[in-house]
């Protein structure tokens, strides 16, 4: 192989994995961030 295409796989393979990990991050985040502020202020979850 050469190196042009082991760079391109590199570059995907990491966008992949950089993506599916800010997606398990933050959604959790976001579900228990508003479940606090419905519980704590009062504002309605979907706001």
């Amino acid at each position: 192989m050469n190196i042009g295409m082991l760079i391109i796989m590199l570059v995907g393979g990491l966008a992949g994995i950089l993506s599916t990990l800010y997606l398990l991050v933050s959604l959790p985040v976001v579900v228990i961030q508003k479940i606090y502020r419905k519980v704590r202020f009062g504002t309605p979850i979907m706001k």
